[in-house]
């Protein structure tokens, strides 16, 4: 059973809308017990990075999540916040990420350019695909379109992490995948065609 993580901070609803519309059977659950039995695990996030590992660890589903992943290798995807608090830590706040992933959050920064863009990043954008032997992007038509709504972004130490980029003043990565774990800046549920595709193809990885 594919369980999506409700800590308070997720935008469950539409995740689930989306999961239904794939048809697959899923849980919404806040029960640190209930997590052990998942499948595959989607952890939602919508709002600051401080606030996000907060409820994690008062709720419980922070110890129960690190053994889910890093030692029963239950595959998850993180979402928007869900997948920046994969991270070590956010210039967003003083809080330790999950640190799962050897990165980074960062916030846009274009003072070193002629740009005057925008934060937060808002709306659809493309998305290139960076690892050809990935599934998470498989039989999704080019060129890909995701919907994004963020100012922080991804900065991963380890090139071999980075699962796909987006464009938006400069390069910056929008999906990352470190063995079971993966992760996706923008909002597959709010991203029609492509977003359903993408959670097919998460929720159909070995």
């Amino acid at each position: 059973m594919i369980k999506i993580i409700d800590y308070g901070m997720g935008n469950v609803k539409s995740v689930a809308n989306m999961l239904r519309k794939a048809g697959h059977d899923f849980q919404i659950v806040s029960d640190p017990l209930t997590i052990k039995k998942a499948e595959k695990i989607i952890l939602p996030g919508v709002g600051a990075f401080d606030a996000g590992m907060k409820l994690l660890k008062s709720s419980g589903i922070y110890d129960v999540l690190n053994r889910c992943v890093l030692v029963d290798k239950i595959p998850i995807l993180g979402i928007c916040l869900g997948m920046q608090l994969l991270a070590r830590m956010s210039e967003e706040g003083k809080e330790v990420g999950l640190s799962w992933i050897d990165a980074d959050v960062k916030r846009f920064d274009f003072s070193q350019s002629d740009q005057s863009l925008k934060v937060p990043h808002m709306g659809w954008n493309y998305v290139l695909s960076q690892n050809e032997n990935s599934n998470l992007f498989a039989t999704i038509h080019q060129p890909m379109r995701f919907y994004f709504v963020h100012s922080y972004h991804f900065v991963c130490n380890d090139h071999e992490d980075v699962l796909a980029t987006a464009h938006y003043g400069y390069d910056f990565t929008c999906a990352v995948c470190k063995e079971n774990i993966y992760g996706v800046q923008f909002h597959p549920e709010k991203s029609h065609k492509y977003g359903l595709q993408l959670l097919k193809n998460f929720l159909e990885l070995c």
